[in-house]
């Protein structure tokens, strides 16, 4: 999956936007700092005066003068330093001030590789168009509830009730932000419809976009159409960048069952899973689907990868949405 044309306008003009923004601060700030310090503005006018002797000493291969004048260059930018610090400025007071150090605010590093700030701006750009931002709002670990689960229906496989199998998965889930960037898991949330799989992926979603960290949403639906799109278009109008699907730090499939399954989507998710497991990407799968009929949609090579690779976590209980309608929608 690749960014559409005017998607990508959209992130490189906050890029200039940004840019701007820096410029004129910068410029503020020299403004300031000349005005009480008018030496500083001579060292900047002497160091533009000898970086354009140094670009004709190397058209000229003269290296020794090129050494000469890297030397003055540097004795004014430690007379520059000097002079802040003693007028109560920062050392780095007349440099641009960059939103991302790593880019220099241009969204590329090395001149062609995208920054992780670009990542970043991409994935957001993604979640604000698919109307997950408000979802997020109310679904996430501030906003999940354990009232909705029942003491009294158990799992005949652990003994636990509904209520103790929703703590459980709760606190893996919210362990599992917390340990993210120092433990590489895959979660699987399955169980019958409206017990909170869904919830509790938005749950971990938010949380780890909050802490800056790129995570990809999809629908099974949507995620195989995507891959589709992809694989069959023959004209690309999108940018030529990198497989979100693959590459992001978290992938979470929602719903895995309810598209039209075929040997295209078989074979996709299999390439999908274990691919990132390769790349060490975690990615949270939930489904409506038994681990039996799981099995035998997906084939049983996808579900030993997911068994060997992925915690399993099963939630049962009544539909909580059918619960709230009858409560009028508390």
């Amino acid at each position: 999956m690749a960014l559409q044309n005017f998607q990508y306008d959209t992130i490189m003009r906050e890029y200039s936007r940004r840019q701007s923004e820096v410029q004129r601060a910068l410029e503020e700030r020299r403004k300031e700092a000349y005005t009480r310090v008018p030496r500083l503005l001579e060292i900047d006018q002497e160091v533009a005066s000898l970086s354009a002797r140094k670009a004709r000493a190397l058209l000229l291969g003269q290296p020794a003068s090129i050494e000469e004048l890297r030397e003055e260059v540097a004795a004014l930018a430690n007379e520059r330093i000097s002079l802040l610090k003693a007028n109560g400025f920062p050392a780095d007071y007349l440099k641009p001030h960059y939103f991302c150090r790593e880019c220099q605010d241009t969204g590329y590093t090395d001149g062609h590789r995208k920054c992780a700030c670009f990542k970043k701006a991409e994935i957001e750009l993604l979640y604000t168009q698919s109307n997950l931002t408000e979802i997020l709002k109310k679904e996430n670990f501030e906003h999940f509830s354990f009232d909705w689960y029942s003491d009294t229906i158990k799992n005949e496989a652990t003994g636990l009730t509904a209520r103790q199998t929703a703590q459980r998965a709760y606190d893996t889930a919210w362990n599992f932000v917390q340990d993210f960037d120092s433990r590489f898991q895959n979660l699987f949330f399955y169980g019958s419809t409206g017990v909170g799989k869904t919830f509790l992926s938005h749950c971990i979603a938010n949380a780890l976009l909050e802490s800056s960290h790129c995570v990809l949403y999809f629908s099974a639906f949507d995620l195989f159409d995507s891959m589709a799109q992809t694989a069959f278009s023959r004209k690309s109008e999108t940018d030529p960048g990198e497989n979100f699907i693959l590459d992001c730090d978290l992938l979470i499939i929602d719903d895995l069952g309810t598209e039209l399954t075929n040997s295209f989507v078989s074979s996709q998710l299999f390439l999908c899973i274990n691919e990132r497991i390769a790349r060490r990407k975690s990615t949270v799968i939930s489904t409506n689907l038994t681990l039996e009929d799981f099995s035998a949609t997906y084939s049983e090579r996808t579900f030993s990868r997911i068994a060997s690779n992925y915690q399993m976590l099963k939630l049962i209980g009544k539909d909580i949405r059918i619960q709230k309608i009858f409560l009028g929608g508390k």
